[in-house]
């Protein structure tokens, strides 16, 4: 549950969102806009959502994007961070849920306000508030790369799944995956374990290593679905002499990518985070703005989580495309931006 403060401070959102909306209503072009793009907490998949911001800003001539991140992974502190943005005049704000339920009700106080929210990266429950989901289709994801990493084992063994935090909304997700994969070999391959919560450096340290010095030559595959245990299953696979042991990561840390070329990794499953938060604050803008709203019945991908979902791209980098990754990565962002308003929006 988010917690609030008692008193004159729990109006602040709404008071001041009131008054922003009288600026809005005056605002006659997209400029006008500052947007907030905000994870749940500090972690480096998000990183390339500062860069994203600023180029959208340029590119689009909004007059702020800028990237803000709670202290840490507590919801109370990413809802007081959006309250706080509110007070010093952003107008929309693309979100990953530090909660995908608890959430709801700080988007509810915006949007009744007519600040608008998106959900980047990982969706918010539905019934939500949310104007959209842009994020990586992460049970796909999961799927593909588990997929990929029974081939490269030649179609059967154990693997051992490194998951992200309980707490992300897509963890759950991604365990349902693997098992798919995994089912659909008719028992020639086998899940010793899921190890959750290994998203954070000294938790991945400890359980990964752990894994290793006690079960090496027990287990015939590694699939992780989460940034932290990729570098850090990669570095050990490396720091052991292991190609034997077959890992398959996401996203494209550079120490990933280096135990692909040097055969420690069989492949990493790229997201698009820059393109989340490039695609994001140019649709929030149009939102934000008065200038677009969202079509009931775009051809939006239904997920467990929301009606309302679009992807944002996926790929496996591999010994093949590890040089060019990032060209078909930049393709799919520019696909996505420049069909948004047709496919998505009602715009004037």
């Amino acid at each position: 549950m988010i917690q609030r403060h008692r008193g004159a401070r729990s109006r602040v959102l709404p008071m001041l969102a009131a008054a922003l909306l009288g600026l809005a209503a005056g605002a006659a072009h997209a400029s006008d806009n500052k947007i907030a793009l905000i994870p749940g907490g500090p972690h480096p998949y998000f990183a390339p959502w500062e860069q994203a911001g600023k180029d959208a800003a340029k590119d689009f001539g909004i007059a702020a994007v800028d990237f803000k991140v709670p202290a840490e992974w507590k919801l109370n502190l990413q809802t007081e961070l959006v309250e706080s943005l509110v007070t010093q005049g952003y107008t929309a704000f693309g979100i990953f849920p530090g909660d995908a339920v608890g959430i709801n009700q700080t988007v509810e106080e915006l949007t009744a306000n007519n600040i608008p929210a998106a959900a980047l990266a990982g969706c918010a429950q539905d019934p939500t508030k949310m104007s959209f989901c842009l994020g990586t289709d992460v049970f796909n994801s999961a799927y593909l790369g588990t997929q990929a990493l029974i081939k490269a084992m030649g179609g059967k063994g154990k693997i051992v799944h490194l998951a992200g935090l309980l707490v992300d909304p897509n963890t759950k997700l991604r365990m349902d995956a693997v098992e798919k994969a995994v089912k659909e070999t008719n028992g020639a391959v086998t899940i010793v374990q899921h190890i959750t919560d290994t998203d954070a450096q000294e938790a991945a340290d400890q359980k990964i290593n752990a894994l290793l010095g006690a079960q090496k030559d027990e287990i015939d595959g590694m699939v992780s679905t989460a940034y932290i245990p990729s570098v850090v299953a990669a570095k050990s696979l490396r720091n052991l002499g292991d190609k034997r042991i077959k890992l398959v990561g996401i996203d494209d840390d550079q120490i990933v990518l280096d135990g692909i070329k040097d055969g420690f990794v069989a492949g990493t499953m790229a997201q698009n985070p820059y393109g989340q938060g490039y695609v994001g604050a140019y649709v929030l803008d149009l939102i934000a703005s008065g200038t677009c709203t969202v079509k009931a019945d775009a051809p939006w991908i239904k997920t467990p989580q929301t009606e309302h979902f679009i992807d944002s791209g996926t790929l496996l980098i591999s010994n093949d495309n590890v040089g060019t990754y990032k060209d078909d990565l930049k393709k799919i962002t520019g696909e996505i931006q420049s069909t948004f308003k047709d496919k998505y929006l009602t715009c004037k």
